[in-house]
């Protein structure tokens, strides 16, 4: 199989933020703004890579890591939030981002979630179409204001 699913131990520190500065690079300020907090979540996960393999993934292609997703489940039993769910910029639209998150739920299911929510913005459209292909429902909208409002609102989804 083309598509695997690996731990974040089995990669080096770095790999976070370089997917996520690929995914976005169709929009540098994206990274020029999230930059920090990546390199900040990316730290965490590598003090805690227990907690990194138990709550996500990266997803390879012929061995190239070509994106990821995390999840965090401390609001169980109520709720699981998905947060970092990207694939880079040169291979989305090719469906690794729909079968990336199909195998993340199935992982998240396991754990008896009352709900798996997530959160994008209206300018990431294929997010929205993506989370929407697999069931999630749109539950509400918020203001986005400051310096990341040229993303548009946020989007919060809601899968049962």
């Amino acid at each position: 199989m083309e598509i695997e699913f690996r731990k974040f131990s089995e990669f080096s520190k770095g790999i976070l933020t370089e997917l996520l500065k690929q995914g976005y690079s169709f929009d540098l300020r994206y990274s020029n703004l999230w930059m920090h907090q990546w390199k900040e979540e990316e730290s965490f996960f590598y003090e805690h890579l227990d907690i990194a393999d138990a709550c996500g993934f990266i997803t390879t292609l012929k061995d190239k890591p070509i994106g990821f997703i995390a999840w965090d489940p401390r609001k169980l039993p109520d709720l699981v939030e998905i947060g970092n769910n990207c694939i880079e910029t040169n291979y989305q639209g090719l469906g690794y981002g729909k079968m990336q998150l199909q195998e993340a739920i199935r992982r998240i299911r396991l754990l008896n979630p009352g709900k798996i929510i997530v959160t994008t913005n209206q300018k990431l459209v294929s997010a929205q179409k993506n989370y929407e292909s697999i069931g999630f429902i749109l539950k509400g909208q918020r203001a986005n204001q400051g310096e990341f409002e040229f993303a548009g609102e946020f989007l919060d989804y809601e899968l049962r």
